[in-house]
């Protein structure tokens, strides 16, 4: 109990589940509002109960899984901006190329 005290509030578990629980409620009550609000859709199908909430589901769903597919194309190795080894050996050191410009 001492160690949940200590993390930052957005971290702690006990805070987690209770953001998931209250994100939950809040949006179900919104699926839930249609049933009092009409919804008039244009296309026909865009006026049905929970399309809202079903259209964005699948659209984030869609979208992580393309990010994911893109980025088995467009990662680089991990050492990807390190320096070969050849021209960190024989680049001169920043201290030394500032001695040079003050002339000392």
């Amino acid at each position: 109990m001492n160690d949940d005290k200590q993390l930052h509030w957005l971290v702690r578990p006990s805070t987690i589940r209770k953001l998931w629980i209250g994100f939950s409620v809040v949006l179900t009550l919104v699926v839930l509002a249609q049933t009092v609000i009409y919804v008039k859709g244009y296309f026909g199908f865009d006026g049905w109960f929970g399309f809202g909430a079903v259209y964005g589901f699948v659209s984030c769903l869609v979208m992580v899984l393309i990010a994911k597919l893109l980025g088995l194309f467009l990662k680089r190795p991990q050492d990807y901006y390190d320096e070969p080894e050849q021209i960190k050996t024989s680049a001169p050191s920043h201290d030394k190329v500032k001695e040079n410009r003050n002339g000392v």
